[in-house]
């Protein structure tokens, strides 16, 4: 089974002809794969969380360049107000990963929303092309994404239920990147949690792609504006231990004391996943209860 490695999801030599879908969600008008097919591995099992006392739909709010921009929430039962947590996700978008993992927030307590942040462009959920989901998500550059945050921001301060003082964001792989990015931009955030998302850029990045990956985390530290729980894997590909190193170097020499950074030392990119083969179930598992931790004490 060929292992996606590093954040921006496969190189080419890596790239499989297809992978099975288990279906087709609606979001907000827009068709979702279950599972992204450029990740799922044939032999996984993964995690489902049923919506028993939940209410979880999709709704829509317009962003400042007055696009319509789609989210998936998933919420307790009851009136709240209940602590909010932005989900945001991989480079394949609101697929059925991105959205259980919202139910499981759900069922801890949390109203959380994952808002559709590339599908002004494409829908990369369905596709097994990844110069093709690449492009998709390359359309998403920082302004935008920070515009979406912001947005996401403002509707749940107009929900009944949400309580807009208590409000956390986590993101994995490339969403892993704009957790770090929202916590230095957005003070109404009280918490973030990323998952393996890139700090620096790469040893080989060209120049080009060195502007356009800005800002950095590493360049961010100073700036958090919350707290910011970091999750990465000792064998990742893309993310090398050096530049997790410079990341805990840079909170300390910024101060940023209430922020750290786990190492999972065996563990691959994507190892939470587990709708693919770089799933790792103890480290999965314990990156989750430190989320929750994280999550009780920040928004709680």
């Amino acid at each position: 089974m060929t292992l996606i490695t590093r954040p921006e999801g496969l190189s080419p030599d890596q790239i499989a002809p297809s992978r099975r879908s288990l279906g087709v969600a609606a979001l907000g008008g827009v068709a979702f794969a279950a599972y992204a097919p450029a990740a799922l591995s044939q032999s996984a099992s993964p995690v489902t969380t049923d919506g028993a006392g939940l209410i979880a739909h999709t709704v829509s709010f317009p962003a400042p360049d007055g696009f319509e921009l789609p989210a998936y929430v998933a919420r307790p039962e009851g009136e709240g107000p209940f602590p909010v947590v932005i989900v945001v996700s991989e480079i394949f978008g609101v697929h059925e990963y991105i959205r259980d993992i919202c139910r499981r927030l759900a069922k801890a307590g949390y109203a959380a929303v994952a808002p559709a942040f590339f599908v002004r462009k494409a829908d990369p959920a369905p596709l097994s092309d990844m110069s093709a989901i690449m492009a998709i998500v390359g359309a998403a550059g920082y302004e935008q994404v920070m515009g979406d945050v912001g947005a996401t921001l403002e509707w749940i301060g107009l929900q009944a239920w949400a309580n807009p003082d208590k409000v956390g964001i986590t993101g994995y792989c490339w969403g892993g990147k704009v957790v770090w990015q929202a916590c230095a931009r957005f003070a109404v955030l009280d918490a973030g949690v990323a998952w393996y998302g890139r700090l620096a850029p790469a040893a080989t990045a060209t120049d080009e792609q060195k502007t356009a990956g800005r800002p950095w985390p590493v360049d961010l530290a100073a700036d958090l504006k919350a707290p910011v729980l970091g999750l990465y894997g000792g064998q990742d590909g893309g993310i090398p231990v050096a530049s997790v190193e410079a990341m805990r170097a840079a909170l300390t020499a910024a101060g940023k004391t209430d922020s750290q950074i786990i190492l999972y030392d065996d563990a691959p990119h994507g190892f939470h996943a587990d709708y693919r083969a770089s799933y790792r179930e103890a480290d999965a598992k314990d990156g989750w209860r430190r989320l929750l931790a994280f999550f009780e004490a920040r928004l709680k």
